[in-house]
Formats: C-alpha cells, sequence, structure tokens
C-alpha cells in the first residue's frame, strides 16, 4: 500500500524527525545499519538508493544540428558579390542526460525528448560502468518524453508509483548525472503539483520540487521514500542557470502513458473531440451562479466533432473528466492531449446549475484529417496546420504550426521539429497555410524558414 510522506511538524526534536522519516522507508528496502551514536542507529536513505541507484543511467548523444547562418548568407546574390565561402550548414553535436530503466525485461529506458533530440548515436552508461547502444523506440516533443531501448541483459528497474498520489510536502529523491559529475543524489519534498502554463512543453502538468535538479539530471528519477519512481526530471526554473530550488518533473503516471503508446504505434496518436475551455475568473464564478472557482468554461464546440455531436455546449462548466477533477482548462488541455482514438469520455458538467453527465468517443485527431500537402521535396514528410485556438502562440504570432516531422526526413536533418511554428519563408511572412503552401509549392531552391520554438526564435535553411 502507498504510504504518504509526513509533513514537517514545528517543534519535533531533530532526532524525531530523522526517525521519523526513517519509518517511511518500505520495509523491502530496510536494512541493518552498520552506524551508531550512543548506542542507536543512525537513519540513512541508502538502503534504499542501494536498491534503486542501478536502474538510473547516463545517456550520451551525438548528433547533428543546422547552423544558424545569417539570411544573407544564403543569398546566391550576395555570395557572389562578396565572394562569401561555403558556410558549413551542419555541426556535430554531444549531450549528455539521465534516464530510468522502467521494464528491465524488455530493456527499455524513459528519458526526456530534448536528451536525445538530433541524436544519430545513443550511448547509455550503467551504474556498473557497461557502456551499451541504445535504439530510439520513440518520442514525444509535446510532452518531451522519450523511450530508448538497451540490451535486457543483468539490468534492474524501478517500481512506478502512482503519481496521482502525491501530495504537496511529500519527501522525494532526485536521481541523475548532473553536469557529467557521475551518479549525484538530492533530496527535497514536493513544493507543488499541477504546474502548467510554463511554457516549456505543449502539455504541462508538473510536479515541482526543491529537491536539486541541474543540467544533466534530465531525464532522470524522482523517487519517494519507498524507493518508487514517481516523475522523470526535466526542468529547473532559474534566472542564472543554477539551482534555486525550483525544479520539474513529468508525473510517472503521464509518462507512462507516453511510453505505451510509443511503443504500441512509434508516436502519440492524440484524439480530437473539438471542444476549447477557459479559466473561471471570479467575474465568471458570480456570473455563471457557481459555488467555487474550480472547473473551466467551454468557450466553443466544434460543428460536427464528437463534442458537438455528444451535446456539449458553449457555456458548460466542465467539472469531471473521466471521474477525474478539473481545477483549470489547463487540466482539459493535458486529459485531451492524452486521450486515444476510439476511447470512451465521460463529461461531468453543469448547465444551468443542473449536473449532467455526457458520453462520447474520441475520433482522429483534426490535425490529421486530409490537412494540404505541400508539394516540394524538401517537404516530404512534413505535416503542417493552422495554429488553432489553444496553442501557445494562438493570437500572438502569425504562421503554421508543424504537426508532424518524419524523423530522417530533409526537413528534420535539418532541425525542423513537431510543434515549431513556422512564420516565415525566404524571408516572405506566413500567415495562414495557404500562404506558406504558395510560398514553397514547386520551388527549386533552398527553403529558409524562421521558426518558432518554446520561447526562441531561429532560422533553419532546408536544401
Amino acid at each position: 500500500m502507498y504510504k504518504r510522506a509526513t509533513s514537517w511538524i514545528p517543534g519535533i526534536a531533530l532526532g524525531n524527525l530523522l526517525i521519523l522519516v526513517l519509518s517511511l522507508i518500505s520495509a523491502s528496502v530496510q536494512a541493518v545499519l552498520p552506524i551508531y551514536a550512543d548506542g542507536k542507529e543512525l537513519p540513512s536513505l541508502a538502503p534504499m538508493l542501494e536498491q534503486v541507484t542501478p536502474a538510473v543511467v547516463n545517456i550520451a548523444t551525438e548528433g547533428k544540428v543546422q547552423v544558424r547562418l545569417n539570411p544573407l548568407f544564403s543569398d546566391p546574390f550576395f555570395r557572389r558579390f562578396f565572394n562569401v565561402p561555403d558556410q558549413p550548414v551542419e555541426r556535430k553535436t554531444q549531450s549528455l542526460g539521465s534516464g530510468v530503466i522502467v521494464d528491465a525485461k524488455r530493456g527499455l529506458v524513459v528519458t526526456n525528448n530534448h536528451v536525445i533530440a538530433n541524436a544519430l548515436q545513443i550511448t547509455v552508461t550503467l551504474s556498473d560502468g557497461r557502456q551499451l547502444e541504445a535504439e530510439l523506440v520513440g518520442a514525444d516533443p509535446q510532452t518531451d518524453v522519450a523511450v530508448i531501448k538497451i540490451p535486457a541483459e543483468d539490468i534492474v528497474d524501478i517500481k512506478t508509483a502512482d503519481s496521482d498520489e502525491l501530495r504537496v510536502g511529500d519527501f522525494v529523491v532526485a536521481i541523475g548525472e548532473p553536469f557529467g559529475l557521475g551518479q549525484t543524489v538530492t533530496s527535497g519534498i514536493v513544493s507543488a503539483l499541477s504546474r502548467s502554463g510554463l511554457g516549456i512543453e505543449e502539455y504541462e502538468n508538473f510536479i515541482q520540487t526543491d529537491a536539486s535538479i541541474n543540467p544533466g539530471n534530465s531525464g532522470g528519477a524522482l523517487v519517494n521514500l519507498r524507493g518508487e519512481l514517481v516523475g522523470i526530471n526535466t526542468a529547473i526554473f532559474s534566472q542564472t542557470g543554477g539551482n534555486i530550488g525550483i525544479g520539474f518533473a513529468i508525473p510517472i503516471n503521464l509518462a507512462m502513458q507516453i511510453t505505451e503508446q510509443l511503443l504500441e504505434h512509434g508516436k502519440v496518436q492524440r484524439g480530437f473531440l473539438g471542444v476549447s475551455a477557459q479559466n473561471l475568473s471570479p467575474a465568471l464564478v458570480e456570473a455563471f451562479g457557481l459555488k467555487q472557482n474550480k472547473g473551466a468554461v467551454i468557450t466553443s464546440v466544434d460543428e460536427g466533432s464528437p463534442a458537438g455531436k455528444a451535446g456539449l455546449q458553449p457555456g458548460d462548466i466542465l467539472v469531471k473528466i473521466n471521474g477525474r477533477d478539473v481545477k483549470n482548462a489547463g487540466d482539459v488541455r493535458n486529459s485531451f492531449g492524452l486521450l486515444t482514438i476510439g476511447e470512451e469520455v465521460v463529461f461531468d458538467i453543469l448547465r444551468g446549475g443542473i449536473s449532467k453527465k455526457i458520453t462520447t468517443i474520441v475520433t482522429v485527431a483534426k490535425e490529421e484529417v486530409s490537412l494540404p500537402v505541400a508539394i516540394n521535396k524538401r517537404l516530404e514528410g512534413v505535416t503542417i496546420n493552422e495554429l488553432k485556438e489553444g496553442h501557445h502562440y494562438y493570437g500572438k504570432v502569425q504562421g503554421v504550426h508543424v504537426v508532424h516531422v518524419d524523423r530522417g526526413s530533409p526537413a528534420w536533418r535539418s532541425g525542423l521539429r513537431n510543434g515549431d511554428v513556422i512564420t516565415s519563408v525566404n524571408r516572405q511572412p506566413v500567415k495562414d497555410v495557404p500562404i506558406f503552401l504558395k510560398l514553397v509549392n514547386g520551388r527549386d531552391e533552398p527553403l529558409l524558414l524562421r521558426i518558432i520554438r518554446g520561447n526562441n526564435a531561429a532560422f533553419i535553411v532546408i536544401k
């Protein structure tokens, strides 16, 4: 049975507090402690860590990325006139990160997408020093989860916990390989849950912790005091680049849902419901006559969509999705992003103060249905669509959304990735899909694309 850690209580003596922490460690990982003081055993996390650290690995990658060039260097007239020599368009990259073995029998390792992005070679180093070549099973940039596979020989995995059971104040331990120093362990508590709207990933539902997470920890394990995996360390908030006690981890329930889809399909097949929602402000709570501000109000329902056919309407208050409470519009977006095609969805709503249940079936994502095709060999394997309401940059920039890029395609090798927003082609602004197609169809010259990814903008050239 899962046990929650106990919050610190003012007035407890330090020795009693440490004994309290020790009592939370599972009996399965307890051991006789060899160190004593005044004839009493001293508490330690060492027995638990001895069990779980062999399942946390170092990941080193080598790859190539597109070199960011001044757009003038791609102009043939400029190059001829000023006799500019050929510029390198690619450079080799190396990166270090961490990963967690979640299935020893199959050799499956979960890590972050940004750890293995652009990788042509992935090397996993185990805690015993063995180095193994890994193959990519699949990756989902929108949640920053990736799965790789190593030979399943004499390796161990970590048991997963139910991350939905975490509470603010629970003790946690972060394990990873910061700065390439080797395996490192830090401890802290869960500082907050369900963090979203940070602009780190498209789908966000982070665990926040003050356990130190530093560069190289990405993809590592966040475990509870029983040695169970509760999250995958992903990012930090910092104004200096160093740890200031605000780190973020992907809940393991989310990571494993993505893992199962990657194993089955090689990518995440997101379903489509056709609903947009917004947070309940105090003014909206008063206007709708609600007793609490938890939930989200539906702002639009696409005509002919599964939600529309089921009877959802603008103004309905979403209270639960498949039995899970909806706190805000971020919960709605995250829930929809994890729905699979063919899955039944039950909505608990309030309409005019009356509770209702509405059931519908998830269909193929709207982005997957009859999208325009770019007639340009440089864009083979690229799927694009309009920026839709709910996207991080909807209403903020003009451009088109890159829905999918085939791994190994010319665009992928040049650095284009799922989730990018293309704002210009050959220095011509892109306002929508028709203009994008007009600028690329039938063109034989290299494509200079300006893209936005996360909070950064860059130019890439597809030759």
